[in-house]
């Protein structure tokens, strides 16, 4: 059957894999599996590309014949990889771009590093076909806008990811950060929370200016408390477990019983001021992340956060940027996606505090 013989990994003890094992991963035919691994014609190109990621997930080793010439590099531009939602939409863009026969070129900025501009410098020269910043200096609204007009310049395609800035001539992606923040607040509203503060970064980033902004009208509408006062019960530190540790601190201090943090690390940070002061979460004071990172329902507690929509983000940026290289202009505007609030055991009907 097939007449293709596929090498088992490493550690298996018998022959080639049978058509059946890779046919129901894949969920085909045999017949199909049989056509895709001669390379023969009539299979869809959808369907072919189940049989070879069957073959990857069984651990078997494509035949020289289907190992596919690269369609080109991208890069992928990101800020870190501390921060688990950074690995997280890595994975989706690569496994998108690889979709598309594309090769994916990880640049990551660490402190003391190569700066972005040094990263795209260097991508360039290899001669990458387009790249995708996730959360880079186009988030920064006092960062110089023109390193990606000149980037446009030199023929180079890119998307932005996280932080729209009207400057720039690209597609951007972003979730509703406003939402997010309303999200938040209203959840904690309904469980009775009176008195809610924000955990934010500093205010130079988009996303933040989004989140505080989306934060005090909810507070305004949903509890009736003026901006200004609002605007007091937002602490800008650092993107960082420290970071929301002290902008908890600060607003216990202020009495609130609730706190919305503007990523899982600085929830996780709150939860620790909380507990140093020897309260309970979510029994004295409920938090609130966000981002959905992976393995932050694991936490203790299990984390209510507002999910960012990565696989749909991730995916609409590749699209758009493999539009752009296929010399089909995408429109240059910021596609805005919706989060979604997850509830779990981090946040609890308000009760009084204790002495």
């Amino acid at each position: 059957m097939g007449g293709v013989t596929v090498p088992l990994p490493r550690g298996a003890d018998n022959g080639t894999p049978r058509l059946s094992d890779i046919a129901a991963q894949a969920a085909v035919s045999e017949a199909t599996v049989s056509r895709v691994l001669n390379g023969k014609p009539g299979v869809a190109s959808p369907t072919r590309q189940r049989v070879l990621a069957a073959l990857d997930v069984l651990g078997y080793e494509r035949p020289v014949r289907l190992k596919r010439r690269s369609a080109g590099l991208v890069g992928l531009v990101i800020p870190e990889l501390t921060n688990p939602i950074f690995p997280a939409f890595a994975q989706v863009i690569e496994q998108v771009l690889a979709g598309h026969g594309y090769t994916p070129v990880l640049c990551t900025q660490m402190p003391g590093g190569a700066t972005e501009d040094e990263l795209v410098e260097q991508l360039v020269e290899r001669g990458v076909t387009g790249i995708v910043f996730l959360s880079g200096l186009h988030a920064d609204t006092t960062a110089d806008a023109s390193r990606y007009v000149r980037l446009s310049s030199r023929g180079v395609p890119f998307v932005l990811i996280n932080g729209y800035n009207e400057a720039v001539d690209a597609p951007f992606v972003s979730p509703d950060d406003r939402s997010a923040a309303r999200m938040a607040v209203s959840h904690l509203a309904e469980l009775g929370h009176e008195r809610i503060g924000l955990a934010i970064g500093p205010t130079r980033y988009v996303p933040s200016r989004r989140k505080a902004e989306g934060f005090t009208d909810a507070l305004h509408t949903v509890l009736g408390v003026p901006r200004q006062e609002a605007e007091n019960l937002i602490q800008r530190t650092l993107f960082s477990v420290e970071g929301g540790q002290a902008a908890a601190g600060l607003l216990m201090d202020q009495g609130c019983t609730g706190i919305v943090c503007g990523s899982d690390l600085m929830a996780l940070g709150a939860i620790r001021a909380v507990r140093s002061r020897g309260l309970d979460v979510p029994g004295d004071v409920s938090v609130v992340g966000f981002d959905d990172s992976p393995l932050i329902a694991f936490t203790d507690p299990p984390l209510t956060t507002v999910r960012q929509p990565v696989k749909a983000m991730a995916t609409a940026a590749v699209n758009a940027l493999i539009e752009e290289i296929q010399g089909n202009p995408v429109h240059r505007t910021e596609f805005v996606f919706q989060p979604e609030l997850v509830v779990r055991g981090s946040t609890s009907q308000r009760h009084d505090r204790r002495s």
